[in-house]
């Protein structure tokens, strides 16, 4: 692999309640930015490893993992696998990160091992991207990855209790700011299994867009059958079924979040004319 300059973007996909379609997010997003020729590396830190299944990655694959990141001075390359999809990788779940939580209470720098083991790691500047899967839960796994990302991205069903969830997600992504990491930011949300039909969804979207403003994504993430058919079959939706509508959401998701990004590098820039 050709490595980079810099390190990559360091995203984590969070939410504490399971169900919105984080993990789906996730591996589609990623598959999405690879069909535009980024390098992506996705982070499975969910013990039930439903990432690493929907990428089509056996158990017999899963040796090493994730938890090895934590825990093991396992060499980066050794728990990198790489996927069907071109430029796609994946540091695959175990059931042994399920321990994980336990176990971390009394490690030291406990807060930071995620952190260490990604943005020192050999070969991580070849990737454009480092999106980490967070388990269903705000806990020690889930604090590693908003120790370690510069972003956090939030999938946000349309559903009666969102706000409320989101609301504890911020000020928690707010306590790890102030404590761990000042440089971490809300990348965004992301509306999910969006229904128009439905009375409900508009009138949560209405309140999300209202309380945080352009940080919604214009993108929605729409209910689709062929979406959740697509894990079974160890496929993300995009390659499973590309010309469904739910493919079809995140492939205009990857592109918005491009679109977002190149802004805030043409910002940077100016303000650093300015500044000269």
């Amino acid at each position: 692999m050709q490595e980079r300059s810099s390190l990559p973007l360091f995203m984590a996909i969070a939410n504490q309640k399971g169900g919105v379609g984080k993990t789906t997010t996730a591996v589609n997003l990623a598959t999405s930015l690879c069909a535009v020729k980024k390098r992506v590396l996705l982070v499975d830190l969910d013990p039930q490893g439903n990432a690493s299944t929907g990428l089509g990655i056996k158990s017999s694959a899963r040796e090493k993992s994730s938890y090895n990141l934590f825990f093991d001075h396992a060499r980066f390359e050794e728990l990198v696998v790489q996927t069907r999809v071109p430029g796609l990788s994946v540091i695959p779940s175990s059931v042994n990160l399920s321990g994980a939580d336990v176990e971390l209470v009394s490690a030291t720098s406990r807060e930071f091992r995620l952190k260490k083991a990604l943005k020192q790691a050999h070969g991580i500047e070849a990737f454009d991207y480092v999106i980490i899967d967070c388990p269903p839960s705000l806990n020690l796994t889930t604090l590693n990855a908003m120790v370690a990302a510069d972003e956090v991205l939030v999938p946000l069903q349309c559903e009666f209790f969102a706000l409320e969830g989101l609301a504890h997600l911020m000020k928690t992504i707010d306590r790890v700011r102030k404590s761990f990491n000042p440089v971490l930011r809300l990348n965004g949300v992301v509306l999910t299994m969006y229904d128009r039909r439905n009375r409900l969804t508009a009138m949560v979207e209405k309140d999300v867009r209202g309380y945080f403003g352009e940080r919604v994504y214009k993108t929605v993430i729409p209910r689709n059958v062929r979406v959740s058919e697509a894990p079974s079959f160890g496929l993300p939706a995009i390659v499973y079924d590309m010309e469904c509508s739910g493919s079809q959401a995140y492939i205009q998701l990857a592109k918005e979040l491009l679109r977002r990004e190149r802004t805030k590098a043409q910002a940077v820039n100016q303000g650093r004319g300015r500044a000269a």
